[in-house]
């Protein structure tokens, strides 16, 4: 940075504080990862200053030959990555994308069958709390109480008598693998469209080391951070019979211009989640998922579901004597960064959160594998036990910054 030291020391002071923090703390946010650098050149490009209200060849602002080329690309490479007939990148958010991909397709107050928040879906998926359920009328399907996975049969019987006009797979705290096919089957049973939010799993979707549920889908939206590594901004991807009710839904329907610097990051990593080592970072993601669960497990944790098909380890500290909150406050402390979440049991108790969402995006790209999993996993043990041991915590925040400086980030 040449400038902003000498035009604002306070906020330079605070970047490479924040520079700092990321490079000697451990990342475990499932929501969270490292970007190339390239992703923050291109999100503090000369992109950043132009106004592009529209779309490409169709914009209601002049000098947008070169930002049109931009849209392009990263329209043109998120189709041949995903394998999709259509796609729109200018959503802000993965909530701009859901809402649009609702609005594109359905009237206000029209039944939609989406996910539990406590079971794992998310806020836009009609929680009350969220617009999404003020314009819609939604319902929700749960996992099964024993085995926590979701229960096709109750999504089966929930959709034949609510008859909704759209079904929402996907989900912000499912640690396992959703059967697209059978959403697909259940939702034209009942002539309904089905939409999957991949918002967390899109890069294992892309790396090809997970089923991809474009095929079985109408609509598809994804966040291209997260597992995707790249920049924040959403994507809609869609059949291209609806790629025009989805365009207008985005634009004028539910936001304006987009930054033309996030368009360029989009395109960016849908570059470079074509390349073997992306592949690579999302094999390693799945594996360290796995052993992390089972090393937590070993160390009589209750992991939810009983492990994972992707890259979040869902963990009922409870099963411990530990609350969510207190344990994400005493893993910080630690230098291990992570959330407290509700898991499907706390449904019953709302506002209450027994669990920590874990994801291993972040330390998978540091290039760290098993053994670090299982020093990872006896870390957590050992901070939780001693929450409220400042001198424990600290000790273990030393071991962690240690083992960092020999995976950096950015090196």
């Amino acid at each position: 940075m040449l400038y902003l030291p000498q035009d604002d020391p306070e906020i330079a002071a605070l970047v490479a504080q924040e520079e700092s923090r990321i490079e000697h703390t451990l990342n475990l946010i499932a929501a969270e990862s490292h970007s190339p650098r390239s992703i923050m050149e291109a999100l503090g490009s000369i992109f950043n200053t132009k106004t592009i209200e529209g779309y490409p060849g169709k914009r209601f602002h002049a000098g947008c030959a070169f930002a049109d080329q931009v849209e392009d690309l990263a329209i043109e490479r998120a189709k041949k990555l995903f394998g999709a007939e259509y796609a729109n990148v200018q959503p802000h958010s993965g909530t701009s994308a859901n809402l649009a991909v609702y609005f594109s397709v359905l009237k206000p107050g029209d039944p939609i069958l989406s996910m539990s928040l406590p079971h794992g879906g998310h806020l836009s998926h009609g929680h009350r709390a969220s617009i999404t359920s003020k314009c819609f009328n939604f319902s929700h399907y749960t996992v099964d109480g024993q085995t926590e996975l979701i229960d096709y049969d109750e999504v089966q019987e929930l959709a034949e008598k609510i008859r909704p006009k759209m079904i929402v797979a996907g989900a912000s705290s499912y640690p396992r693998l959703i059967d697209y096919g059978k959403m697909s089957r259940i939702a034209r049973s009942v002539s309904a469209y089905l939409c999957a939010d991949m918002a967390h799993i899109a890069g294992l979707v892309a790396g090809g080391v997970i089923p991809s549920p474009v095929p079985h889908c109408d609509f598809v939206t994804f966040t291209c951070y997260k597992t995707m590594l790249g920049g924040r901004g959403g994507v809609i991807l869609s059949r291209a019979e609806y790629g025009k009710k989805v365009n207008s839904a985005v634009f004028p329907g539910c936001q304006g211009t987009s930054p033309v610097n996030v368009l360029a990051a989009k395109a960016v990593i849908f570059k470079l989640a074509m390349s073997p080592e992306f592949a690579n970072i999302q094999k390693k993601t799945l594996e360290n998922a796995k052993l992390l669960a089972a090393e937590l497990s070993a160390l009589g944790f209750r992991i939810v579901s009983g492990g994972t098909d992707n890259h979040q380890v869902l963990v009922d500290v409870s099963s411990k004597g530990h609350d969510g909150g207190a344990a994400e406050k005493a893993m910080e402390a630690a230098s291990l960064i992570a959330n407290r979440n509700v898991t499907p049991r706390d449904a019953a108790t709302p506002g209450k959160t027994s669990g920590v969402r874990l994801g291993t995006s972040g330390v998978s790209v540091r290039g760290m594998g098993g053994a670090e999993m299982t020093r990872i996993a006896g870390w957590i043990d050992r901070a939780l036990a001693n929450s409220g041991n400042e001198a424990v915590l600290g000790q273990i925040a030393g071991e962690v910054k240690a083992m960092t400086l020999r995976f950096p980030v950015y090196a």
